[in-house]
């Protein structure tokens, strides 16, 4: 039996490099070995035991590399060729695929608790920090990376990307609006990206960390409000004469965060939110106005499929956004260790790390 490394959750506050044996596929499936991958905010909630999973499942979900080997019924593919998958894998068949919700294909019960729509890598099958992945419905998934291309410029399309730019896309930014982004780690600067991109005229990026607020402005954000300097829902209104934003994107997944979004809305607004909470969420009664404003709360997933990842590789190649200065730090997966301690406590000014088997 060949074998492989990979990152493996044990129990709770560990996630190791073990040898795990390599895939086996099916006849719709891809073997793919990967050239580089990264850790992501969710793996972290894995890793604190506040989002369970099996023991023993290897992690991970932003998978790039070059197919291996194919299943015998995959078609339009084939081995030696450079592809990225999306964090979230639709079969394309699904109930939730044809009524165009395909991020929330395989919702059911997996390890005794719901998983997260179709969620499936380093989730309810094995994930890609190791040095090979079993992608679901290759031909769904799997899309070309182009050739000018470095792996690092489109690490970030598989999740970050696509669920930063789906919170200004759900948010229905318009062109003129105002938007205000709650917490700039990197789905949050991407939605800043996705908001310059949909024709925002004003963005406000709520932050205190130098560096992130040094990217953001890069990125498009117009404002920073720093949480550390006084109200920050006092701060907003200002900035917007009192009238408040048209969208706000809530990025971090806390009470506070979400409740300042909430409040900082001019009537008829909209919440979006990415965050991956990890306790209930109340909605405070006043800036709710008791049910009565005409807001909107949106949640989104990562949208995925290959398409998705078609369209987000050219925008980086069209060099409308550069998420490079995302990736701070590099390490090697024999390392994973050290890079969960960084990435998790956020030293040494890292808000992204490729990780290269």
């Amino acid at each position: 039996m060949a074998l492989m490394k990979a990152a493996v959750f044990v129990e709770k506050n560990r996630i190791v490099v073990e040898e795990k044996p390599i895939p086996d596929i099916g006849p719709l499936d891809a073997l793919l070995r990967i050239t580089t991958t990264t850790i992501c905010g969710t793996d972290v909630h894995i890793l604190r035991g506040e989002y369970p999973v099996a023991k023993g499942l290897i992690v991970g979900h932003e998978p790039v590399g070059v197919i291996e080997k194919l299943g015998a019924q995959v078609q339009g593919l084939h081995e030696g060729q450079r592809v990225i998958a999306g964090a979230i894998t639709p079969s394309g068949h699904s109930n939730a695929c044809l009524c165009g919700c395909s991020a929330q294909d395989g919702v059911g019960t997996a390890h005794g608790f719901k998983a997260i729509g179709g969620w499936k890598f380093g989730n309810i099958i094995d994930g890609c920090q190791a040095e090979y992945v079993r992608v679901p419905d290759a031909m769904v998934n799997l899309s070309p990376i182009p050739d000018q291309l470095s792996d690092e410029q489109v690490l970030m399309c598989p999740d970050i990307m696509s669920t930063g730019f789906s919170g200004a896309e759900r948010g229905g930014v318009i062109l003129g609006d105002t938007v205000a982004v709650f917490a700039l780690g990197p789905i949050g600067l991407c939605a800043v990206a996705g908001a310059r991109l949909l024709g925002a005229s004003t963005i406000i990026g709520v932050d205190a960390v130098a560096e992130r607020v040094s990217v953001a402005r890069r990125m498009g954000a117009d404002h920073i409000v720093d949480f550390t300097q006084g109200n920050v829902v006092e701060q907003i209104m200002a900035l917007t004469a009192g009238r408040g934003v048209d969208v706000a994107i809530e990025a971090l997944g806390t009470q506070a965060t979400f409740e300042a979004a909430l409040r900082v809305l001019r009537p008829g607004g909209t919440l979006s939110s990415l965050g991956v909470y990890s306790a209930d969420l109340h909605i405070p009664l006043g800036p709710y106005a008791a049910g009565l404003g005409d807001y909107r709360i949106i949640t989104s997933l990562c949208p995925g499929g290959k398409e998705r990842m078609r369209r987000l590789m050219q925008v980086v190649a069209s060099g409308r956004v550069d998420v490079s200065p995302l990736v701070t730090h590099r390490m090697r997966l024999d390392d994973i260790e050290a890079a969960y301690e960084l990435f998790a406590h956020q030293r040494n000014g890292v808000m992204k790390v490729a990780i290269t088997p």
